[in-house]
């Protein structure tokens, strides 16, 4: 799982990958899904641990 994006799970070789550390472990997201993180993080529950966790960003519009 290292080598995938925690939210849709393709692979450094159909997509960029970004990486991220959180709670000292690390992680990987595509583009595509780290808007989800950034505005949803609850959409992560079940594939970050201590997504549950997370606020959402407040939106200054």
């Amino acid at each position: 799982m290292n080598d995938q994006c925690i939210y849709c799970e393709r692979t450094s070789g159909e997509v960029p990958l970004l990486s991220i550390e959180f709670k000292g472990q690390q992680l990987k997201i595509c583009p595509q899904h780290l808007p989800i993180l950034i505005h949803n993080p609850a959409e992560l529950i079940g594939k970050l641990p201590g997504a549950e966790g997370l606020s959402p960003a407040e939106h200054r519009d």
